[in-house]
């Protein structure tokens, strides 16, 4: 705790009411959230400890501004998922659905890969409801491209459109820990990625 010139505590953890954050405790969160990013993307148990070491910080202010490993965790999957949605409305899904699926399942093993173990991480510190809105950015744009590749004949067309968003999430998701687990090379997971949704999806 901090005293001010009334000699009123302050929290560890931030300015007070409609107070601007001073620039160092912004600093400082962006270096954690770096770091955490970093870390839990090739090991999803790192600790606490290991992350405010890699951000150069206390453990006191890793903790000031985090108060649990969970609620940083949720800061790194929200950063991921802007930075996620960001990269993936720039990408042009117009046209054939089927090579507009081919391009999107592409650029987000792409991003996948980037945040590496992330979702792993996620999975096992966030509510089920909380990884359900990670996926939602995603599953609207496949979604939209099954519904124009079903209508035009592109795409199977009796199965479950929710049994074929899952089987897009399974084969990412299933890349990913190959890749993380040594079994794939990560320059051919895109073309793994592509060629097994498309095989399934093939009307």
């Amino acid at each position: 705790m901090g005293a001010t010139e009334t000699g009123a505590a302050t929290p560890v953890g931030g300015p007070g009411p409609g107070r601007p954050r001073r620039a160092d405790a912004r600093r400082n969160i962006e270096a954690l959230v770096e770091a955490a990013t970093r870390l839990l993307a090739v090991d999803p148990d790192a600790s606490m400890n290991e992350v405010a070491r890699a951000a150069g910080v206390g453990r006191v202010t890793l903790y000031g501004h985090f108060g649990s490993r969970t609620a940083l965790v949720a800061e790194v999957v929200d950063r991921a998922i802007a930075q996620t949605d960001e990269a993936l409305a720039q990408l042009d899904l117009d046209g054939d659905p089927r090579e507009a699926l081919g391009r999107l399942l592409e650029a987000t093993w792409q991003l996948t890969h980037r945040f590496g173990a992330v979702v792993v991480a996620a999975s096992r510190a966030l509510p089920p409801e909380q990884m359900r809105r990670a996926h939602e950015g995603l599953a609207v744009r496949v979604r939209g491209l099954l519904e124009r590749g079903r209508e035009a004949g592109r795409f199977r067309g009796d199965m479950p459109l929710e049994w074929q968003l899952g089987v897009v999430q399974a084969v990412l998701h299933g890349a990913s820990a190959a890749v993380h687990r040594g079994e794939v090379a990560a320059e051919d997971a895109p073309w793994l990625v592509r060629e097994t949704v498309l095989a399934a999806l093939a009307a």
